[in-house]
């Protein structure tokens, strides 16, 4: 099991240096390289503070201006707000760039809110077509000419401009929950990102469980793609900071929920703060539920969970850090996690390959 970071430019109050946000932004990104992650992922989010990501392109090129090796990850490019042609230019020229690290990911959307300013108000549960009908479309631009009429999109003969680095394309993610989105994204050989949100454990058991299910339905010679699962993520070494974790999560947690549910106002992109109090009935913002089923935890604790999710078959485990957690606190949480937890999932390894060659 490797790892990732995702992390993004967040503003939780107007009081925050948007140059700080940036500066800690690419210090995390760094220390990730520099402690072994496979990838730092960046999102596409719009006219949202708490996720600053209009282009994401351009975070991951600079991003990757100042690293060497790390992989860049776009998670994700939301099919129903941009043009193919467009799309598959602007991950080429991000590719070319970095030198070939480009991981492209490609999702449906979240916030109607978003779909009402970036999409003329289509519903967001209606954007899975734009996506299917998007991946082939790119990877045809990305080789050469064609010419499209389709449902969503129609255009005369085009091709990307420039070619990506990576040959055929960049490896291709899909963010996926139904088993539906499972069968076409295995399918169409697209490594697969998944999210439990909140939700225990067996949620990412099913998840799983629809990839293998895909898997044996899939043609034949179909090769195995990869899966990866995101955790809000929070290492921490006293119970103070624990509660910084907890208190962090549970108001932006609040926010989100604001935004999906589309009942709280955004105002000059900070969605309306959300009173703790008035959530302590509710069981997904239990404290104790959230130590359990979140990546939060003192390092053996951490190490314990992640076990359990490397058992299960997972190849990339996703640490999300962005959720209010002050900036101090988000370095020494992955510091925690780079030098307290990866070196035993590499000891591990370690083990198996040497037995393995003996």
């Amino acid at each position: 099991m490797k790892f990732s970071l995702a992390i993004n430019l967040a503003r939780t109050s107007p009081s925050e240096d948007m140059r700080d946000i940036a500066r800690h932004t690419l210090e995390m990104a760094q220390m990730a390289e520099a402690g072994g992650f496979e990838i730092v992922w960046a999102a596409e989010h719009h006219a949202l503070e708490m996720t600053i990501a209009p282009n994401p392109f351009q975070q991951l090129t600079w991003i990757g201006q100042h690293t060497s090796s790390i992989r860049l990850g776009l998670a994700v490019a939301v099919a129903a707000y941009w043009h193919p042609i467009r799309l598959a230019g602007e991950a080429a020229l991000c590719d070319l760039l970095t030198n070939g690290r480009l991981e492209f990911g490609i999702g449906c959307g979240a916030y109607q809110r978003e779909f009402d300013r970036m999409a003329g108000g289509l519903k967001a549960q209606e954007s899975v077509p734009y996506m299917i009908e998007m991946v082939p479309l790119l990877k045809q631009l990305w080789q050469g000419d064609v010419e499209h009429k389709g449902k969503h999109w129609s255009f005369p003969m085009a091709t990307s401009c420039p070619k990506p680095l990576q040959s055929p394309h960049p490896p291709i993610w899909a963010a996926v929950r139904n088993p539906l989105s499972f069968d076409w994204a295995v399918a169409n050989g697209l490594n697969v990102q998944t999210w439990a949100l909140t939700r225990d454990f067996g949620e990412v058991e099913s998840y799983m469980q629809r990839f293998q299910s895909a898997l044996a339905k899939a043609p034949a010679g179909t090769r195995r793609p990869r899966f990866a699962t995101m955790r809000h993520t929070g290492v921490y070494e006293t119970a103070a900071e624990g509660e910084i974790v907890l208190n962090s999560f549970r108001r932006v947690s609040g926010q989100f929920e604001s935004l999906f549910r589309g009942t709280g106002p955004v105002e000059n992109g900070f969605p309306a703060p959300i009173d703790l109090a008035s959530l302590a009935h509710r069981a997904e913002y239990d404290p104790e539920m959230l130590r359990t089923n979140l990546m939060f935890g003192r390092p053996d604790g951490i190490v314990e969970k992640l076990g359990r999710y490397r058992d299960l078959g997972v190849d990339s485990f996703i640490y999300y850090a962005t959720y209010g957690l002050p900036l101090e606190q988000q370095k020494k949480s992955l510091k925690l996690f780079i030098t307290e937890v990866m070196p035993e999932f590499r000891r591990e390894q370690e083990g198996l390959a040497k037995a393995a060659a003996d």
